[in-house]
């Protein structure tokens, strides 16, 4: 038998809120069967959200196809198609959304707008067993801290100006770092903080549940100029403040709400040294360290597929004229009737 032919209907999700292009086919049941991922790598800076979604246009076909072969199976065998709604950046969103509705409208199938940051937390519970977790979600354009209750994932905590991710990828920038292929700035500059071994006073910045991180790259920057200090010493104190940021907000939400899981998702969930940080705080409260595997942690079209699973299976289609996209669509807006 065919690979996903045991299975009672498949989605197609299609990610493609900043620089990558992907598209993900999952079962009704949870099984990953394709999560295909072309990235837009600028030549220098940071994201150029027109040449993002120029990328975004020129692989779509080609990232369609392979994500088929791989799942083995064709386009009239899917139930429904999902497509990352917001939030993001414009001209990006725009590319996946036009591509989602073209096959939706082809195929005469449901199509089902799927919230970013929801799907980074599902993709996690998927893939690491949790249930109901406190959620530190922490990538390159979100940092929040999260839980459920009454029937949307609530904030308790979150940046109020860059995400931590930002923050280490335009120090990476700053210091003239480069990237190999694939290679997330944040890995590069993990790598160079084991070497460190000065902690460099740095500006620490917690208020109240939120968090802010332009302060704290504003002073890595200026220490960098000045030479003072040993890259691999920045590395390691801009690492070592950030994460114990967001680890005490994190824990702060834990002691409060009293959940028994601790989940971290998004691209910088990656992290070795902010897994160890955050799984020290779950075991201090007695409870279970989640974290979403590397391949799902930064923005996939996997974690569309399955969120569009979820909202699909609870009735939640998105008509054709209201499928347009919303860039600020915050976390707490969306209903989440699976997990009533």
């Amino acid at each position: 038998m065919e690979k996903g032919k045991t299975r009672d209907g498949y989605c197609l999700g299609i990610e493609s809120t900043a620089d990558d292009f992907s598209v993900g086919i999952a079962t009704f049941k949870g099984e990953i069967l394709a999560n295909v991922i072309s990235a837009y790598i600028p030549p220098e800076g940071g994201i150029h959200p027109r040449e993002a979604s120029r990328h975004h246009a020129e692989v779509a076909s080609k990232v369609l196809e392979e994500a088929f072969r791989k799942a083995c199976i064709k386009p009239r065998d899917l139930a429904v198609i999902a497509f990352s709604q917001g939030p993001g950046l414009g001209p990006c969103l725009r590319t996946g959304a036009a591509v989602a509705r073209a096959l939706a409208s082809y195929l005469h199938v449901p199509l089902v707008g799927v919230n970013h940051c929801v799907a980074h937390i599902e993709i996690g519970k998927l893939k690491a067993g949790a249930k109901d977790p406190v959620t530190l979600y922490v990538s390159g354009g979100n940092t929040i801290v999260a839980a459920f209750d009454a029937g949307r994932y609530r904030v308790f905590g979150e940046t109020l100006d860059i995400a931590l991710g930002n923050c280490l990828d335009v120090f990476a920038r700053e210091a003239g770092l480069k990237q190999k292929p694939g290679e997330p700035f944040g890995a590069i500059v993990e790598k160079l903080a084991k070497s460190g071994k000065r902690l460099v006073p740095l500006p620490y910045a917690v208020r109240g549940m939120d968090m802010s991180f332009s302060g704290l790259l504003t002073a890595a920057i200026k220490a960098l100029q000045k030479g003072d200090y040993k890259l691999e010493d920045l590395c390691y104190s801009l690492q070592e403040t950030a994460f114990s940021m967001v680890v005490e907000v994190t824990e702060r939400a834990l002691a409060h709400t009293e959940k028994k899981e601790v989940l971290l998702t998004g691209g910088v969930a990656a992290n070795r040294r902010l897994q160890e940080m955050v799984r020290f705080i779950a075991e201090e409260h007695n409870a279970k360290f989640c974290t979403v595997p590397s391949e799902y942690a930064i923005d996939n079209g996997a974690m569309i597929a399955w969120t569009g699973v979820l909202a699909f299976t609870h009735g939640i289609t998105t008509p054709i004229e209201k499928s347009y996209v919303r860039l600020k669509w915050r976390l707490e807006e969306v209903e989440v009737p699976w997990m009533k």
